[in-house]
């Protein structure tokens, strides 16, 4: 059963990259219209440094945010799970929205290489909260 707000978790392996670009750039968007947790098949020790320092680039302070373990109470409490490389670790459950992904890892880039990985993040959670809100996000991060 859907939310009145739509929940959205972004899974990949190490919660160290995508899925807190993801996480972070779909909350700053939905200004509280959309509930959003990210979470890692296998998580890292803390966030990718050239994660940090794009997402800061933009405005988005990721200097809290620590990759957090993915739990099947995670999965049951999202309306759509988004899943960017994290195989089968991610568990199943009938009427739930999935979606995979496919993108670059940060890990082990350069922020010159991560920037277009975050940029494309950043289309895609704008198109999905479009689909979520019914409205459109601007182009571009801000």
């Amino acid at each position: 059963m859907a939310h009145a707000i739509p929940e959205v978790l972004f899974v990949c392996v190490h919660n160290a990259g995508r899925s807190q670009m993801a996480a972070a750039l779909l909350d700053h968007h939905a200004a509280g219209t959309v509930r959003v947790r990210s979470a890692g098949s296998a998580p890292a020790e803390s966030i990718n440094p050239a994660v940090r320092e794009v997402m800061t680039e933009i405005g988005i302070d990721l200097g809290t945010e620590i990759p957090k373990r993915l739990t099947t109470d995670a999965v049951g409490a999202a309306d759509v799970v988004i899943t960017m490389g994290c195989g089968d670790a991610c568990p199943v459950f009938p009427g739930k929205r999935y979606l995979d992904w496919q993108l670059d890892d940060p890990a082990g880039r350069t922020v010159d290489e991560v920037r277009p990985i975050r940029d494309d993040i950043d289309a895609r959670v704008r198109a999905l909260l479009g689909e979520l809100t019914g409205g459109t996000a601007e182009a571009g991060p801000s």
